[in-house]
């Protein structure tokens, strides 16, 4: 099938060699040049890149801890310059296989000791669960290990690495996030929603990966429902206008988000954010947005265990009455996803 005009179909290779894949942000070549309007097409591997299938795999022995969360791009989105934002938005995000996997890791979690939280005791038993993805349904279906409890949870996929090079030409694990995006683990970046990352290289170099067909917020144990994910995404540019962290925009709600250890750091930087992002969109005072944020706020926790953890901070849209964000690129974006969609 020939793609619409305007439209770059780029996957991975899953024959290559792991070594191969991206797994970091910056430090890799583009995959892909684009230019700004641009439909991309593509999938994700899961956080395991396919090693772990079956109820037996255990990550620690099937799974080399230097390739995780493998990276689709990045795309070099032209125009795309330091000080400019890039904008993502989320046209579709869809489990690819009717299936599912999370475990516990050793020493990795937020009820369990870490290497940075040491303890003496040994590590939490580590186990695998296998989920069935009903798309038919929407729902994807627990089952539990040691009883014969069942359920079935709503499907909510979304994007747990969202991200762009970082700055001063460092080079970042997809496993952590900060200021370029990287390994959020929000389920706020689901299809629908439009994401804000501020330019720090030429092109953005733009990645995505780590798909969650769902996740509790905070992500306890560790890891979410981990699949392969079919995604369609629009690329854009909005220049002259930087942006420190990540922010998202949905139809009802404007979000940023802030990441860093301890816990109290990363909701300081999303509320930071968020009370400077209003008082620009209102013309109110500093210190009036920080009295409004603080009785207007919703704080969702998107992860306590990466190596920074995330906290989003939430206003909604109908408490912000006539205010445009973004120069209304997030309504452009939709209505440029309906026009593609025909």
């Amino acid at each position: 099938m020939t793609p619409p005009p305007g439209t770059l179909d780029w996957a991975p290779d899953p024959s290559a060699d792991p070594t191969t894949y991206a797994y970091t942000f910056g430090g890799v070549a583009p995959v892909a040049s684009v230019r700004p309007g641009t439909v991309v097409r593509t999938w994700t591997m899961d956080c395991f890149g396919g090693r772990v299938r079956k109820t037996s795999d255990l990550a620690s022995e099937v799974c080399d801890p230097r390739l995780l969360n493998p990276q689709s791009g990045p795309f070099f989105v032209e125009g795309a310059r330091p000080g400019d934002t890039l904008a993502v938005h989320f046209i579709s995000i869809e489990p690819r296989e009717a299936w599912g996997v999370s475990s516990t890791v050793p020493f990795f979690g937020s009820l369990t000791a870490t290497p940075t939280t040491a303890m003496l005791h040994p590590a939490l038993l580590e186990r695998t669960w296998i989920y069935q993805i009903d798309r038919a349904e929407r729902v994807v279906r627990y089952v539990a290990a040691d009883t014969d409890f069942t359920a079935a949870l709503p499907l909510d996929p979304m994007h747990g690495t969202v991200g762009v090079a970082p700055a001063l030409g460092e080079v970042r694990s997809s496993l952590a996030p900060g200021d370029w995006g990287g390994n959020m683990d929000t389920p706020e970046m689901r299809a629908g929603v439009t994401c804000y990352l501020g330019v720090n290289v030429e092109g953005g170099l733009f990645s995505l990966g780590d798909g969650h067909a769902r996740q509790g917020e905070g992500e306890t144990c560790g890891v979410a429902v981990e699949c392969a994910m079919d995604t369609t995404l629009i690329l854009d540019v909005i220049s002259g206008s930087p942006t420190a962290w990540p922010r998202l925009e949905s139809d009802d709600y404007l979000m940023t988000t802030g990441s860093a250890r301890p816990l109290e750091d990363a909701f300081r930087i999303a509320h930071q954010q968020m009370v400077l992002w209003v008082a620009e969109l209102t013309g109110m005072s500093t210190i009036d947005a920080y009295q409004y944020v603080s009785q207007a706020a919703l704080t969702p926790i998107a992860n306590v265990v990466d190596t920074n953890y995330t906290v989003v901070c939430k206003i909604p849209k109908s408490l912000l009455k006539g205010v445009v964000a973004m120069g209304g690129m997030h309504d452009r974006m939709r209505r440029a996803a309906a026009a593609w969609r025909g």
